[in-house]
């Protein structure tokens, strides 16, 4: 059996993403092929993995946003992912509201990754959301989150800060998952038409 090609996913990567995510080993496997083809690196840049979510969002400008989701899961900083960060990225991004997801979101909102999360960097993430959003669905926001700033000041209003205080993570996953408003508000899920 000594002869697996490179192509073949590696035991240790395949069962540690089957306990940290949702998904199936053919799932897995799959994506590993396609991640092979894509990236014959093994690496993914930015600009690969923009491509990849301007694929989820083609009616709208995914850029920012895409970068911000990078940012947040090269938790090692070297400028790429890997395919076990990407993997997880998706899964974080596709899955239902657990504490892993919000701890997630704290990283994404954290721009400056200082642990702290300020009014200026929500400011900056719910920019990037609302680029995801298509103009049509724009028109029919409620009134009061209809642009960026009024987005995020509704979310911030949620954790009881002055607009020069700052959020601890703690702090953030305890008022999102104490406020269904505010777990709607931290992302964008597209319209079920």
């Amino acid at each position: 059996m000594g002869n697996t090609t490179s192509s073949a996913i590696s035991k240790e990567i395949l069962e540690d993403l089957k306990l940290s995510t949702k998904f199936t080993e053919t799932e897995i496997s799959q994506w590993y092929e396609n991640f092979q083809k894509q990236c014959p690196t093994g690496r993914i840049t930015p600009e690969e993995f923009e491509e990849i979510y301007t694929r989820f969002f083609p009616e709208a400008d995914a850029k920012s946003y895409a970068r911000h989701v990078f940012r947040s899961f090269d938790t090692n900083d070297d400028g790429t992912l890997d395919f076990k960060e990407y993997i997880i990225a998706l899964h974080m991004t596709s899955t239902g509201k657990t504490t892993r997801k919000l701890e997630w979101a704290f990283s994404l909102f954290d721009v400056d990754k200082n642990g702290y999360i300020s009014k200026t960097e929500v400011k900056e993430i719910c920019q990037a959301i609302f680029k995801l959003i298509p103009p049509e669905e724009q028109k029919k926001l409620p009134e009061d989150e209809n642009t960026p700033e009024k987005r995020a000041n509704k979310l911030w209003a949620f954790f009881d800060k002055k607009d020069n205080e700052r959020l601890a993570e703690g702090e953030f996953i305890k008022g999102v998952i104490e406020n269904e408003t505010a777990m709607r508000l931290i992302h964008y899920e597209p319209l079920k038409h």
